[in-house]
C-alpha cells in the first residue's frame, strides 16, 4: 500500500494505496484480538481514517468536474495551466484544496484529529514503531507535498496549513509532557513535529521539510524500540536517586493559567469527547430512532418503494418529480446504513441492511443521469458475491452457538479463525475495497453526480463512511474481543 502511495501518478492510484494503508492500520492495532482495548481502539482509528478517505474521494470527485479527466500530479505542476484554472474556477479549486488539507490533517494526526494516534499504539511495539513512528503518520505531509502546486498560490489555504500546524505543535507538545505512558508521549511528540513540517511545507521549504520528515521518522522509531529498556533503567534509578519536587504555594495569574493548561493537557483537550459527542452521537441517536425498520411491514414497504424506483428508471421521462428521486433514494440508502451501524441485534440483519443500501445508492445515481447500465452492474458485482459469502459465515457461526447479537464482543476467531478471515475478505469486497470491481464502479458512479448537487454527494459520502464502519463493526463484535467461552486463559477487559 505504501509503495502504491509513493509511486502513484494520479489521485486514483494514490487512493488505492491510501485505502490499503487504512485497513492495514485497523488490523495492526487489533493484532491482540483477544483483548478489548486494541479492538475498540482499532475501530476508533478506522473511523478517523474513513473521514480522511471521504475527503480524498470528494477531492477526486470535484477534480473530475474541474478537469474532465484523471488529472496527474505532473500536470498539476504546469504553472500556466494552474494559474488559468484558479482564475476561472477559484471556488472549485478552494474546495479541492480544503478536502486535501482535511484528509492530510486527519492522516497526520493534526488538530482537531490528534486523538487517534496514541490509540493506534495498541498494536505490537515493533510494528507500531515502523508504521506509526515513521510511515503512516507522515502520509498527510506527503499528500501536501504531492499537491503543493495545486494550492501554492492560494493564500487562504496556506494560512490554514500554517494555523493547523502551529496550533498542533503547541497543544500536542504540552499534552506529550504530562502523559503517563511512553507510547502516548511519543505519539503526541510526533504529531507536534509533523505540525512544524506542515508549516515548512506551507512556506515552501520543501528540502527542509523532507529532512525533517526523515529525521522525525528515524527518531520516533528509535524511541519506540528502546523505550522498554529506558523505562527499566529509570524505574531502577528511581529507587536510589529520586528527589521529590518541593511544593510551592504561589497564588498568581501565571500559576492559574499553567495549572489550567496542565489539566487540559492531561485530559488531552477532550478531543475524544468532542468527536464522540458532536460527530458520532447524533448518528447513533438517529439510528436508535430507526428501530421500527426491523418490522417486516417496513421492509416490505421499502421493497415496494425500490420497485417503484426501478419502474421510474425504466420509464424515464422529463418531469420535475425526477429531479428529487435521486435525493430520496440516496437518503433511504443512508437510513439503512445508519440503522446497520447502530443495530445491536442479529449481525445478519445489519449485513443485509448494508447490502440493501448499495442498491438504493446505485438507483439514486441511475435516476440522476442517463448512463450505461453496465456501470451499475460493475458497482454491484462485488457486493452481491461478498454479501452472500458474509451471510454464509455468520450463519455458520450462528449454528454453532445460536448467538450472533452485536451487543457484545464474542471472540469467535479463537475457535474459527478461517471463518473470521473469509468474512473479513467478504466484508472488504462489500465496502468497495480495491479487491473487487465495485471499487472501480463506485468511482465511476460518483462522476455522475453534478458539482452543484451538494446534498446528493453528502448523503452518498456518508453512505461510503458508514458502510465500512458497519462491516468492520460486525467483524469486530462477532470475531474479535474476549472469547465468550472461559475454558482457557483470558485477558482482563482493561488490559
Amino acid at each position: 500500500g505504501y509503495n502504491l502511495v509513493i509511486f502513484s501518478g494520479n489521485f486514483e492510484t494514490f487512493f488505492v494505496g491510501w485505502e490499503v494503508l487504512g485497513i492495514c492500520s485497523f488490523l495492526l492495532i487489533a493484532f491482540y484480538r483477544d483483548r478489548y482495548l486494541p479492538v475498540k481502539n482499532g475501530l476508533k482509528v478506522i473511523s478517523f481514517y474513513r473521514l480522511a478517505d471521504v475527503c480524498l474521494l470528494l477531492a477526486m470527485w470535484m477534480s473530475h468536474h474541474l478537469w474532465h479527466e484523471n488529472i496527474t500530479f505532473i500536470k498539476l505542476q504546469d504553472q500556466a495551466l494552474m494559474q488559468n484554472v484558479v482564475e476561472q474556477h477559484y471556488a472549485l479549486v478552494i474546495f479541492i484544496a480544503l478536502m486535501i488539507l482535511t484528509g492530510a490533517a486527519i492522516k497526520s494526526a493534526q488538530l482537531p484529529f490528534s486523538s487517534w494516534l496514541p490509540r493506534a499504539m495498541e498494536g505490537p511495539t515493533t510494528s507500531s514503531a515502523i508504521f506509526y513512528g515513521s510511515l503512516s503518520v507522515h502520509l498527510g505531509a506527503f499528500l501536501l507535498f504531492r499537491t503543493y502546486s495545486l494550492w501554492q498560490d492560494l493564500v487562504v489555504i496556506k494560512l490554514l496549513v500554517i494555523s493547523i500546524g502551529l496550533s498542533t505543535a503547541i497543544i500536542t507538545a504540552g499534552i506529550a509532557r504530562v502523559q503517563s505512558t511512553v507510547k502516548t508521549q511519543i505519539a503526541y511528540s510526533s504529531a507536534a513535529q509533523i505540525g512544524l513540517i506542515f508549516i515548512e511545507i506551507a512556506f515552501g521549504f520543501h528540502m527542509l521539510a523532507l529532512v525533517h520528515v526523515a529525521g522525525n521518522a528515524f527518531l520516533r522509531t528509535y524511541q519506540l524500540l528502546v523505550s522498554p529498556s529506558v523505562l527499566s533503567y529509570l524505574v531502577h534509578d528511581q529507587f536510589y536517586n529520586f528527589n521529590p519536587r518541593e511544593k510551592t504555594e504561589i497564588n498568581s495569574t501565571y500559576k492559574k493559567i499553567s495549572s489550567t493548561f496542565y489539566i487540559l493537557s492531561i485530559k488531552e483537550w477532550s478531543l475524544d469527547f468532542f468527536f464522540y459527542h458532536y460527530l458520532w452521537s447524533p448518528f447513533k441517536w438517529v439510528g436508535k430512532k430507526l428501530g421500527f425498520l426491523t418490522h417486516k411491514f417496513t421492509l416490505l414497504l421499502l421493497a415496494a418503494v425500490y420497485l417503484f424506483g426501478i419502474y421510474c428508471f425504466l420509464a424515464y421521462q422529463e418531469s420535475p418529480l425526477y429531479l428529487y428521486l435521486p435525493y430520496v433514494f440516496s437518503l433511504l440508502g443512508l437510513i439503512l446504513i445508519i440503522k446497520a451501524f447502530t443495530n445491536r441485534g442479529d449481525a445478519r440483519q445489519s449485513l443485509l441492511l448494508v447490502f440493501s443500501s448499495q442498491f438504493f445508492i446505485a438507483l439514486s445515481i441511475a435516476l440522476n443521469k442517463e448512463f450505461d447500465l453496465n456501470q451499475i452492474l460493475l458497482y454491484l458485482s462485488g457486493g452481491i458475491i461478498s454479501a452472500a459469502v458474509g451471510y454464509f459465515c455468520l450463519s455458520k457461526i450462528e449454528s454453532v452457538d445460536n448467538d450472533i447479537d452485536l451487543n457484545k464482543y464474542h471472540g469467535y476467531a479463537y475457535e474459527h479463525p478461517r471463518l473470521a478471515l473469509i468474512f473479513l475478505i467478504a466484508g472488504l469486497g462489500l465496502v468497495a475495497f480495491p479487491i473487487t470491481p465495485a471499487f472501480i464502479g463506485f468511482d465511476i458512479l460518483l462522476t455522475h453526480i453534478n458539482k452543484d448537487q451538494i446534498l446528493l454527494i453528502m448523503s452518498t459520502s456518508l453512505c461510503f463512511v458508514f458502510t465500512e464502519l458497519s462491516i468492520l463493526r460486525i467483524y469486530a463484535r462477532i470475531f474479535l474481543g474476549q472469547h465468550k467461552k472461559t475454558y482457557h486463559a483470558m485477558a482482563y477487559r482493561s488490559s
